[in-house]
């Protein structure tokens, strides 16, 4: 999931990353790419990025850039910033031109369809290097590592902590989360109290399709359902729509049906939190900085465990080689020298994202263990769950979401989750199941 977390530009950057990449095997010749070419000249390589929209992301790649330029001579890397919207359209007509650039980054639920289609090669890192990381940064399909990032983001429940004590609720830590019964219990009296319009707001005014994977299926997850079986990834059938998944859509209607979620919230979730509207709101670490308006009341939350435990989804905006470059040595050699700490570190405060590693952690107070921060980086080491890594997650989260959002506007939970089953099982069938 992506991210630029200073604010809910974002979330719209999430939605927008997946949303927008087509089945690789199928999409062919649809981008809008005009570029030349991009895998390098002479000495030079390029790299495209999709944050031409996001200047203080863009300033930190540039930066690494002009230090790497300035620390030898023998290669020039060049940066070619793309708008997030155009991004995933161009690079998949420059792969079909074979023009793709020698290092280009992409959003992790996108790794496994480039890899699958070739528009990405394995990248020969370091143990000492990877091990590093945390494990939400690192793009992999078919056990191979395709990708790496500097950072990560984290979903969470935002609260007023006054409005949990107040009915006698319990405020869940990353060591204890809520059981489901107790979040139940907290929600129930929550409404009854009456004081907040809202017990818990979930987002569903956001209409992106990515937002809908990203927030709600770790909710399936922590039910013991998915969007796919991870076993085989053949079949979505039992993964999404048995037991547990039922279960999960019936949970997820009855928090709306039940009154306690509206079935769409308003346009910017967060704000009618911070505004007295919800108790509580379901949100990223992109809004934690607008929850200091709420003083030491203002809470980070991780989710209830419905029963497999709590899961928030992993995998943000991550660096790749081109399966085309003509100087991989050279695109490796400066993926090694962007992953240095000071880097790490610079992103991190300019984004307000999770550092990539514990030793760039360990430079930044708020991230620190005990710092302000913390929680963020603690809550992802312990439940992010990366979004299926198959070719066809393209198809997987237009499906999931659009079931999802079915459900929350009331439809039958079972006919759903099975239509969506089938539905992904024919996809599966006629893509050959992706290589599975």
């Amino acid at each position: 999931m992506e991210m630029s977390v200073t604010s809910r530009s974002t979330m719209k950057r999430v939605a927008a990353a997946t949303a927008g990449v087509a089945i690789a095997i199928t999409a062919a010749g649809c981008g809008t790419a005009k570029e030349s070419g991009g895998g390098s000249s002479g000495n030079e390589l390029t790299l495209w990025t999709h944050n031409a929209g996001n200047p203080e992301e863009l300033a930190v790649v540039q930066q690494i850039v002009k230090d790497y330029n300035a620390s030898q001579q023998k290669y020039q890397v060049k940066v070619q910033a793309f708008p997030q919207e155009s991004y995933n359209s161009s690079v998949v007509a420059a792969a079909t031109s074979k023009k793709l650039p020698c290092l280009l980054d992409t959003d992790a639920p996108n790794v496994p369809n480039w890899a699958f289609a070739n528009y990405l090669r394995p990248l020969d890192l370091p143990a000492s290097l990877t091990d590093k990381q945390l494990k939400s940064t690192l793009g992999t399909y078919k056990n191979k590592l395709y990708a790496i990032g500097y950072y990560d983001a984290a979903l969470a429940i935002f609260a007023r902590k006054s409005a949990i004590t107040s009915v006698g609720g319990r405020v869940p830590t990353i060591e204890k989360p809520w059981t489901a019964e107790e979040f139940k219990t907290t929600l129930t009296k929550l409404k009854a109290a009456g004081k907040y319009p809202i017990a818990f707001d979930l987002g569903t005014g956001d209409s992106g399709t990515e937002w809908w994977s990203y927030g709600y299926s770790p909710f399936l997850q922590s039910f013991g359902g998915d969007m796919i079986n991870r076993e085989t990834f053949k079949t979505a059938k039992g993964a999404l729509n048995g037991p547990e998944a039922i279960a999960w859509g019936q949970w997820l209607q009855g928090l709306v049906k039940g009154g306690y979620s509206p079935a769409k919230s308003g346009p910017d979730a967060f704000a009618d939190f911070v505004n007295g509207k919800s108790a509580m709101v379901w949100s990223g670490i992109w809004n934690s900085g607008n929850l200091s308006k709420l003083g030491a009341d203002g809470v980070m939350l991780p989710p209830p465990d419905l029963g497999k435990g709590p899961k928030i989804g992993g995998g943000s905006w991550q660096w790749a080689i081109s399966a085309t470059c003509d100087k991989p040595e050279a695109a490796l050699d400066y993926l090694k020298f962007s992953l240095d700490k000071k880097y790490l570190v610079a992103m991190a405060q300019k984004q307000n994202v999770i550092p990539a590693t514990e030793e760039a952690a360990a430079a930044l107070p708020d991230w620190a263990p005990g710092g302000a921060k913390r929680f963020f980086l603690e809550e992802s080491k312990k439940f992010a769950t990366m979004r299926p890594a198959t070719p066809g997650y393209p198809y997987l989260t237009s499906t999931f979401a659009k079931a999802t959002q079915d459900i929350v506007a009331g439809g039958d939970v079972k006919a759903i989750l099975d239509q969506a089953a089938a539905d992904i099982d024919s996809n599966l069938s006629s893509n050959n199941y992706y290589g599975f």
